[in-house]
């Protein structure tokens, strides 16, 4: 029997040893897709951790804008409490000043009329009275003299009782004048802690609205923060419009006129006077960002004006909103004209007017502020027909 050859116990290896091999590579396989896998997962977190962080980045700026704006809000109002508060004590102050005076001045005139008294007295003595009592010759013109030296000693103790009277009054009202004045001051020294407070709260707010314009994302959470705004504002317009109808169909049914304000307002087409003077910064429409290419939707237009402009009622109506702190854009009032026409004044830093009074053309409603604008202190109006926003520039002169 021939043994076998070189060649076939090569075969024969060969073949004991491919499925080791073959196992081998696969091995080799699994564990390089398994790394390869990890690897991707920890991308994919890192990726994640990433974007969560780039979303705090973009919502950090306008964070701390709300915060600014809600605090340079509470400052403002607080200057306002102490604006009235200091009316009220300049009033109080000229009041006690007058009282003051009047008693100095009467007190004087008690005293000079005492001390011509006194001299009469040393000057006559007593034994003047003695003598103008027993001088007469009748026991009735005796007791008729007698009760007139008891008038006149009567009318001598009310004359010292009303200098001592005068005298306490002086005291109390210079004691209050000077309290008036303690408060006055301290009120002045609280206004001008507040008035520096807003100035840097301003400076803040300044610096953070810059941040935002220079940053995408954070320009862009911003505008989506306004169009949020816009959308809370059609849904109250629409509830006002559903109330004004309901409201309309009950006046109906009780034979009332449906409309106070009906006709007046379409009258005025093209020539309302402006609700502030100023130049406009934002007309109705899409407004594009020049530098990012952001679009937003103005279903207004903005007015730039001072800070604390009086806003004006555009024509008479209404109030049938009125909010200082409203959805971001500060404060906003929404005039009802009647016919489902409506008017709406928003970034108000105060607010004059409450719901459901009456407001005549040209009546102050309230001032221009800043709080949730980016285009610095201004005013956004308006012109509204149910929920549908209309060109204001169409109705204003």
């Amino acid at each position: 029997m021939r043994s076998p050859s070189w060649h076939s116990l090569l075969v024969a290896a060969l073949v004991l040893a491919a499925p080791t091999a073959v196992g081998l590579a696969q091995d080799s396989l699994e564990t390089a897709k398994r790394q390869e896998l990890e690897a991707l997962q920890r991308q994919a977190q890192e990726k994640r951790a990433q974007a969560g962080a780039l979303r705090g980045q973009e919502t950090r700026a306008l964070g701390a804008l709300k915060r600014t704006e809600r605090e340079l809000m509470g400052t403002r109002r607080r200057l306002r409490a102490l604006g009235t508060r200091r009316a009220r004590l300049d009033q109080q102050l000229e009041l006690t000043r007058a009282n003051l005076q009047r008693s100095v001045e009467s007190l004087q005139n008690q005293r000079s009329r005492l001390a011509k008294r006194l001299r009469s007295i040393y000057m006559v003595g007593p034994a003047r009275e003695m003598e103008f009592l027993v001088s007469t010759r009748s026991f009735a013109g005796l007791m008729m003299r007698w009760d007139f030296l008891q008038m006149v000693a009567e009318q001598d103790r009310l004359l010292l009782d009303n200098v001592r009277s005068e005298k306490e009054h002086v005291e109390a009202n210079e004691r209050k004048l000077e309290g008036n004045l303690t408060e006055v001051q301290r009120n002045a020294q609280k206004s001008a802690r507040e008035s520096n407070k807003l100035a840097n709260l301003r400076q803040s707010r300044a610096s953070t609205v810059r941040e935002i314009q220079s940053k995408r994302s954070e320009y862009e959470a911003a505008a989506a923060e306004l169009e949020r705004s816009a959308r809370a504002l059609a849904g109250l317009l629409a509830r006002l419009e559903r109330q004004r109808r309901a409201e309309a169909e009950r006046a109906r049914g009780e034979g009332r006129n449906p409309q106070p304000y009906s006709g007046d307002f379409i009258r005025g087409q093209g020539q309302l006077d402006w609700p502030v003077q100023g130049s406009i910064v934002g007309r109705m429409g899409l407004e594009t960002h020049p530098r990012f290419g952001t679009q937003v939707r103005n279903d207004g237009i903005d007015i730039a004006v001072p800070l604390g402009t009086p806003v004006h009622a555009v024509a008479k109506g209404r109030v049938d909103f009125a909010n200082d702190d409203y959805e971001g854009v500060g404060g906003m009032v929404v005039l009802n004209h009647g016919d489902g026409y409506y008017t709406i004044y928003s970034h108000l830093s105060d607010v004059s007017v409450s719901t459901g009074t009456a407001v005549a053309p040209g009546a102050v409603i309230g001032h221009s502020g800043e709080t949730g604008s980016l285009k610095g202190p201004m005013l956004h109006f308006e012109v509204r027909k149910g929920s549908s926003p209309m060109n204001p520039e169409s109705w204003l002169r």
